[in-house]
């Protein structure tokens, strides 16, 4: 007599096949059974297409990702706008990532500023990208800096420049080629890289300078990916880019795989 299997029975099979195909559906076609995570977008202030901005940030990590967003867009074209948010004294509590994509560079607010950074040295996962590694530069405390990783105070002009992937087995960088072109964008003058930040792609500067645009930081608890990409949309509606992004995103919120894929429940196909 055979030894009875689960897996021969016909109408078992049947059930369990159309319960995944739910599974599949209701969740939008990343695997059953992960809670999204949940990202608070800050952006807004001068010189940047925000409105359009967090349109392709929040779809295209989206359409990649397992993650629902709050957006706070505030500030108009101000350079030193206090954001209504960072003013609560648990600003981040509840999310699960915040994405800077801000430009409050004349910000000299010290106690304001700790008070943001406080949130990601305490344990929040951050994505810092381009102008937020400028928004408070101002003001005379390191301890924004620290969590970017970086220091940078000036950037070059607009303009088409080279990447290079300076870690290609780095999850991830997986599927970043070994060079790039970035169509148009400002190459960040990094002044300082702080102790714990790892170099993961440079920019070649008009004159043939190199400058980190792409890194890993820990902070504290917190861990923080960032880059200086991303002024013009044309860069942000690149897949590679918001492939590289989403990457950063799930890393540091411990969902990235070290094959430069998201743990189960928290990737689509698209990654």
């Amino acid at each position: 007599m055979n030894a009875y299997s689960p897996n021969t029975n016909p109408l078992r099979r049947l059930r369990g096949l159309a319960l995944s195909l739910l599974c599949l559906a209701a969740a939008g076609g990343f695997a059953c059974a992960a809670e999204p995570l949940r990202a608070l977008l800050i952006t807004g202030g001068c010189c940047h297409d925000y409105e359009a901005q967090k349109k392709i940030l929040t779809e295209g990590i989206s359409a990649r990702a397992n993650v629902i967003w709050t957006i706070v867009h505030e500030g108009g074209d101000s350079h030193d706008h206090l954001v209504s948010v960072y003013q609560k004294p648990d600003w981040a509590k509840g999310y699960d990532v915040v994405v800077h994509n801000e430009c409050f560079g004349a910000v000299t607010n010290v106690a304001f500023v700790e008070h943001i950074a406080q949130a990601h040295t305490n344990g929040v996962p951050a994505v810092v990208i381009h102008c937020s590694i400028h928004s408070y530069r101002m003001a005379p405390t390191d301890e924004w800096r620290k969590v970017l990783g970086v220091s940078s105070y000036a950037h070059e002009r607009n303009r088409t420049f080279e990447v290079v992937n300076l870690e290609p087995e780095n999850p991830i960088m997986i599927g970043c080629p070994a060079t790039w072109i970035d169509p148009s964008d400002e190459l960040y003058q990094i002044k300082k890289l702080w102790p714990n930040c790892v170099p993961l792609a440079k920019g070649i500067g008009v004159k043939g300078e190199e400058h980190v645009c792409v890194w890993a930081n820990t902070c504290g608890k917190g861990r923080v990916f960032g880059t200086t990409l991303g002024h013009g949309d044309g860069t942000m509606q690149q897949p590679l880019y918001l492939d590289l992004v989403t990457r950063g995103l799930l890393w540091a919120c411990g969902k990235l795989g070290p094959d430069g894929k998201p743990l189960a429940g928290y990737g689509s196909p698209k990654l």
